[in-house]
């Protein structure tokens, strides 16, 4: 096993990690949504990341998903939610988590399936390419 795919491997676990706790976070009452929201939006960031990786994408310490997704579709990979829809949560990386903000309309069904759809791809970008 390469070291890129490895590399990939151990993001898809963090992001699996992220996502579980987006979950167990989202429906804690006492828990501000904005941090159940960081986690959500840390799945997607290491999902992006595993794929550049295995493509072979160099990329800088970022947790832009705009830039992530714009890196992977100039390297020819296809996204399979578009990076405007992706970027809706990058706000919750960094600014609201210093900040009670108003948080954008992103309801649970919607980050869900997001994040749901983001790591199914990402880990069948993954395999395809360890075969």
């Amino acid at each position: 096993m390469t070291a890129s795919l490895e590399e990939a491997r151990r993001f898809l676990n963090l992001a699996g990690d992220d996502l579980a706790a987006y979950r167990t976070l989202a429906d804690a009452a006492h828990i501000r949504r904005s941090i159940a929201l960081f986690h959500a939006q840390q799945a997607v960031e290491k999902c992006l990341k595993a794929v550049l990786f295995t493509a072979g994408v160099e990329f800088r310490r970022t947790h832009d998903l705009y830039e992530l997704a714009d890196k992977l579709e100039h390297a020819g990979v296809d996204l399979p939610i578009t990076a405007d829809d992706l970027g809706r949560l990058n706000p919750f990386a960094v600014d609201f988590r210093y900040d009670d903000q108003l948080i954008p309309a992103l309801s649970r069904e919607e980050v869900e399936a997001m994040t749901q759809e983001i790591l199914a791809w990402a880990t069948a970008m993954v395999e395809k390419v360890a075969q």
